[in-house]
C-alpha cells in the first residue's frame, strides 16, 4: 500500500471508526479542535521523527504497509506520536478502530468491543484495533481480560504508555505484544512540525499568514522539551493573540503565554526515574555541576525533599563510603535539617550536601563488601560462630567452652592481636577491599599491618 496515501480519506472509505472517540482521524476536521489535534499526521510523509521505529525499511513500517499488524505497546514520553501512529495504522490497514482511556474504561467496555470485533470479522473480514491510552493504569484483572482476545487475534491491541511497560504491564500480556520505543523529539524536529502548522492552510495556521523568526520557533521547541503537542499548543496560543489578517509572533508573546518553562517531570512517571538516576550518577561521578542541575529539576518540579535527602544519604554510603566518612555525617545532618527548616530554605541545605557528596573522594568498597558477604550467607554453608567468639556472659557458658579462648585486643600493643574471627568454613573469605582513596587509604594501611595476607 502506498505510504503517501491520505489516511483520513482511506479510513473513511474503509469503515475506520472510533465509537469511543468522536475526534478520531476518520471524522471530519472541526475548526474548534486544538491545533495539535488538527495537525496530526495523516501519512508517513507528514510524520516527523521516530525513524528508529517507522523509518524506511524498518520492521514496524513494513508491517503497516503490508497489513500484517500484531499487538504492540508504544512506550515513550508525551507528544511523541503514540496516538497518531495508532490511528495511522488503523487507517492504512482499513481496520475498525476503538480508542479507550485506561482511567475511564472498564472490563465491560472491552467485552463490548470484542462483540463488535466478532461482527467486523464475520461480516466484513476486517481487523479490529483497540487503542488503550495509559495502558499502565489498567489493573491486573483488566489486563487479564484482554489476554485471550489478543492471543486468538480477535483484537489487535495497541497500548500507549509513558511508563516503562516492563514495570507496569503484567508479564502475561507483555509476552503477547511487541514493545515499540518512541523517543523524545529533538528541537529540529519540533521546528519542522511548527513550520508545517504555519504553512498548512487547510488544517493549520497558513491562512493567517503569520510571521515567525527561526529564533522564536527554536525557543518554542526548547520550551516544549520534546513534546510536539505542547509546542503546537504554545504556537496556537501565540497566534490567537494576533488578528486573523496576520502579524508576527514574538518572543515576548511566547513568554507571556508560557509564564515560565513548564517542568517536564512527573513524580510517578518514567521522567522521574530518569532524572533521579541522572542525579545519583552525577554525584557518583564527582560532577557537582550536573548534580546541582538535576537537584534543581527535582526541586522545581515539586519533588518531596525527604525523598531527595534519602537518595543523598544512600549515595554517601554507597559511593563515598569510607573514602570520606564525613559524607554520611553531612548527608544525615542535611536529611534532618530539611525536615526542620522546610522549603524554600531547605534547597540551600540540599545544595550543600549534594556538592559535598559529589566533590568527595569515592569508594564503593564498603557497599561491595556487604553485598559479597550477603551472597555467601545466602548461598553457602557458612558454618558456626567460632566457639571462642560466642557469648560467655550467661551462667554455664564457660562449661560449654564459649569465649574461653578469646583474646582481648586491648590488652596488646596497638590494641590488636591476631586470632580467627570468621567461621573456619570461611577462613579464606575476603569481602572488604579498601580503595586507597581519601580516608580509606589510611584504613587500608592499618589493615595491611594487621592482616598483610589479606590487605
Amino acid at each position: 500500500m502506498d505510504s503517501g496515501m491520505d489516511l483520513f480519506a482511506a479510513a473513511e472509505t474503509s469503515g475506520f471508526s472510533s465509537p469511543t472517540d468522536s475526534g478520531a482521524a476518520g471524522g471530519s476536521m472541526k475548526p474548534f479542535e486544538p491545533l495539535a489535534k488538527r495537525m496530526r499526521p495523516r501519512n508517513f510523509q507528514e510524520f516527523v521523527g521516530q525513524q528508529e521505529a517507522v523509518g524506511n525499511g524498518r520492521f514496524l513500517r513494513q508491517m503497516i504497509e503490508h497489513d500484517q499488524i500484531s499487538s504492540m505497546i508504544f512506550y515513550g514520553p508525551p507528544g511523541t506520536g503514540k496516538t497518531t501512529l495508532a490511528q495511522m495504522i488503523a487507517g492504512m490497514t482499513g481496520s475498525a478502530f476503538h480508542k479507550l482511556n485506561a482511567v475511564a474504561a472498564g472490563i465491560q467496555d472491552i467485552r463490548q468491543i470484542v462483540k463488535e470485533a466478532d461482527e467486523q470479522r464475520r461480516y466484513y473480514q476486517k481487523h479490529t484495533i483497540v487503542f488503550i491510552d495509559e495502558i499502565h493504569r489498567f489493573n491486573k484483572s483488566q489486563q487479564d481480560v484482554l489476554l485471550p482476545y489478543v492471543e486468538d487475534g480477535r483484537l489487535i491491541l495497541i497500548g500507549a504508555t509513558t511508563e516503562n511497560p516492563f514495570f507496569e504491564v503484567n508479564h502475561a500480556l507483555l509476552s503477547r505484544v511487541r514493545i515499540v520505543r518512541l523517543y523524545q523529539l529533538n528541537d529540529g524536529q519540533l521546528v519542522k512540525i511548527l513550520r508545517q502548522a504555519l504553512q498548512d492552510t487547510e488544517r493549520g495556521l497558513g491562512s493567517q499568514a503569520l510571521q515567525v523568526t527561526d529564533e522564536v520557533l527554536l525557543s518554542i521547541a526548547q520550551m516544549a522539551g520534546g513534546d510536539a503537542r505542547m509546542a503546537l499548543n504554545i504556537l496556537e496560543g501565540a497566534a490567537s493573540m494576533l488578528p486573523l489578517s496576520g502579524g508576527e509572533i514574538t518572543m515576548d508573546m511566547v513568554q507571556e503565554i508560557l509564564g515560565q518553562k513548564v517542568q517536564r517531570y512527573d513524580k510517578k512517571g518514567d521522567n522521574h526515574y530518569d532524572t533521579v538516576s541522572a542525579f545519583i550518577k552525577s554525584m557518583r561521578g564527582s560532577d557537582p555541576d550536573a548534580a546541582l542541575h538535576y537537584l534543581a529539576r527535582m526541586l522545581a518540579a515539586g519533588e518531596d525533599v525527604k525523598f531527595i535527602a534519602r537518595r543523598i544519604v544512600i549515595c554517601a554510603s554507597e559511593d563515598v563510603g569510607n573514602a570520606d566518612p564525613m559524607a554520611l555525617v553531612v548527608a544525615m545532618n542535611a536529611a534532618n535539617a530539611v525536615q526542620f527548616i522546610g522549603l524554600p530554605e531547605a534547597q540551600i541545605t540540599l545544595g550543600q550536601a549534594v556538592t559535598y557528596i559529589a566533590s568527595a573522594p569515592k569508594s564503593n568498597a564498603a557497599c561491595e563488601g556487604i553485598f559479597a558477604a550477603l551472597r555467601d550467607v545466602k548461598s553457602r554453608n557458612c558454618g558456626a560462630v567460632p566457639i571462642h567468639l560466642r557469648d560467655a556472659h550467661y551462667k554455664g557458658a564457660a562449661k560449654l567452652g564459649h569465649g574461653v579462648d578469646y583474646i582481648y585486643p586491648h590488652d596488646y600493643p596497638g590494641h590488636f592481636t591476631r586470632q580467627q574471627y570468621l567461621p573456619k568454613e570461611l577462613s579464606s573469605a575476603h569481602y572488604y577491599a579498601p580503595s586507597g582513596n581519601g580516608a580509606e587509604k589510611r584504613l587500608s594501611e592499618y589493615l595491611h599491618q594487621c592482616w598483610p595476607e589479606r590487605f
